[in-house]
């Protein structure tokens, strides 16, 4: 089976994510063990709050270099919710704080146009190109359930696989090389958000054990 690594930074529904990842085919290790991290076949960043206070937590641990590192070797990356937003170069929330700079831009306030904030509950995602990551969604796009007030706006449109809209339309799924990101809960969304799940897993797979016969995804800038 294939290892995933969870990487535990002390903010994020854990346990949720761990019990879809094992659903879907993973060997799952929650751990913030640098260790780990680097010979995992998948990384999986979760997260719940704000952003400098996540990354003030990865730095405490010692995990934005091994983070940087793996990104660059072509690991498997999947950042959720806060997870995804910490991908990119820096947020304004809270205060302007840098984050992993797998992905070029920056995450601001998501602009509702008077809709309640947060954004809670399902939204349909429209795919914006082709991805791995979304080989098992239907062509037009699909629903998933969001929950968040800030939102990720990638430098390059070619980072941008999906979209939806509340109030603006905004990037719901990004990706470079082997790092994606979802602004959604996967493990919240049923069964599209399992076969992501599952996309990714197998992703993985295809890292640790490239002679299988399927194309693992190209390196990500570091």
């Amino acid at each position: 089976m294939t290892r995933v690594v969870v990487v535990d930074y002390g903010m994020g529904n854990r346990r949720s994510v761990v019990k879809a990842l094992e659903h879907v085919g993973a060997t799952v290790t929650v751990t913030s063990d640098v260790g780990q991290v680097q010979l995992a076949a998948g990384l999986v960043v979760p997260g719940v709050g704000a952003f400098p206070a996540a990354m003030d937590s990865l730095d405490a641990r010692g995990l934005i270099a091994p983070l940087r590192a793996a990104a660059a070797r072509g690991t498997p990356m999947l950042g959720i919710c806060l997870g995804m937003q910490l991908l990119l170069e820096r947020s304004v929330e809270v205060a302007p704080t840098e984050g992993l700079g797998l992905i070029a831009g920056e995450v601001t306030p998501l602009a509702t146009g008077g809709l309640r904030v947060p954004h809670i509950g399902w939204n349909e995602v429209s795919l914006r190109r082709p991805s791995p990551l979304t080989a098992g969604m239907p062509p037009g796009g699909t629903a998933f359930y969001h929950v968040h007030s800030f939102a990720a706006r990638p430098r390059d449109a070619a980072d941008v696989i999906a979209t939806t809209t509340y109030g603006e339309a905004f990037a719901t799924i990004v990706g470079h090389g082997s790092v994606f990101g979802v602004q959604f809960h996967p493990e919240k969304s049923s069964a599209h958000g399992l076969a992501m799940l599952r996309a990714f897993v197998a992703l993985c797979r295809d890292f640790a054990e490239p002679g299988a016969g399927r194309r693992s995804a190209a390196p990500a800038r570091a």
